[in-house]
């Protein structure tokens, strides 16, 4: 076998077993993984020698032995369907890649296992085995809700961590987010200046604070600016047709995503009328590549997800190093992109 090839494993190495073939104590070989800097050198060349010859996690364990970092950023996978996903999370993907890859970082992407449950229990566990396995410097969390339980828990363990999305009071603020009423309220504007005096706004999952964020958001800028604003019943087609039949119909809808806006659209046209200013204007939010392939294409709120993903980096980096974190969030303006479903001119 060639020299400093790993020895083929018949069973899970133990660090006990490291320690027997590096001669030392099995603290030593732990400070050896966790704080290289207490172990004299000579001692850390005998311990990653054995890890390479028993193969006891030789990649990631080399790699911290010499330079006490993994160099690799978890990120808790949101759960989605491989037939359908979300396309705005696999864009904020590959931004955070992108992001940590100009650090000299690889993100390592996982999931509660397969058999573990939904909620406070999934992620917990499957955070409590990337922190044992030594694997990765920090974590990255999206998708953050009211009360988290993978907040309180990701504290528990030490490990440095960054959330897409606020966190609550009295919680560690290390999240990058956008105002998601603001950007509503910038729709609102928009539809107000193309002379519209009655919008309506489709939403779902009120439960989920962003969603929550952009209905509030929509409410008090029409109320200031003294539009007549109505809601749907429901987030589906069935709801926004029976708006545009009653005798103070809507000529706009915001939508609070963009898979929303599609059923505007099919409601719209089920009731014979025309996606455009002087028909029904329409607006989604987070300006997905769908926008841009509808009939008329569609004007929608687009997040800066390079920016959130290269100051979550930032942050978590900041963490890894040991340098104490900003006192509170770091909020990131979004962008109105105006199409043909609401501009009035080429």
């Amino acid at each position: 076998m060639p020299e400093g090839t790993p020895r083929p494993r018949r069973g899970a190495t133990t660090i006990e077993e490291v320690a027997r073939a590096a001669g030392v104590s099995r603290q030593t070989v732990s400070n050896a993984l966790n704080a290289p800097q207490r172990v004299r050198p000579d001692t850390l060349a005998r311990v990653a020698a054995a890890i390479r010859e028993l193969g006891y996690q030789p990649d990631q364990s080399a790699r911290s032995l010499r330079s006490g970092a993994r160099r690799t950023l978890g990120y808790l996978a949101p759960v989605d369907d491989p037939f359908d996903p979300n396309p705005l999370m696999a864009g904020f993907l590959e931004a955070l890649v992108d992001a940590a890859g100009a650090w000299g970082q690889r993100v390592l992407l996982f999931r509660p296992g397969r058999g573990a449950a939904e909620g406070a229990a999934g992620p917990p566990a499957a955070i409590d085995e990337l922190v044992a396995a030594r694997q990765v410097d920090g974590l990255v969390l999206a998708d953050v809700l009211d009360d988290d339980p993978r907040i309180g828990h990701v504290v528990r363990t030490g490990l440095p961590f960054v959330t897409f999305g606020r966190t609550g009071p009295g919680q560690p603020q290390h999240w990058v987010d956008i105002a998601n009423d603001t950007a509503m309220a910038v729709v609102v504007r928009h539809l107000a200046a193309l002379g519209h005096r009655r919008i309506g706004y489709v939403g779902r999952a009120e439960d989920l604070p962003w969603m929550a964020a952009r209905r509030a958001g929509f409410l008090a800028e029409a109320a200031r600016l003294g539009l007549s604003a109505v809601t749907a019943a429901r987030p589906d087609v069935a709801a926004v047709r029976e708006l545009l039949r009653g005798p103070e119909r809507p000529t706009a809808f915001a939508a609070g995503s963009d898979l929303l806006a599609l059923d505007v659209y099919e409601a719209v046209r089920a009731e014979g009328l025309a996606v455009d200013p002087a028909g029904v204007a329409v607006t989604g939010f987070h300006d997905t590549p769908l926008c841009r392939h509808l009939h008329p294409a569609l004007t929608s709120v687009r997040l800066p997800l390079r920016a959130i993903a290269a100051a979550l980096v930032e942050r978590l980096l900041g963490q890894v190093r040991g340098e104490a974190p900003p006192a509170g969030g770091l909020e990131l303006a979004a962008e109105l992109v105006v199409r043909a479903s609401s501009r009035t001119s080429p």
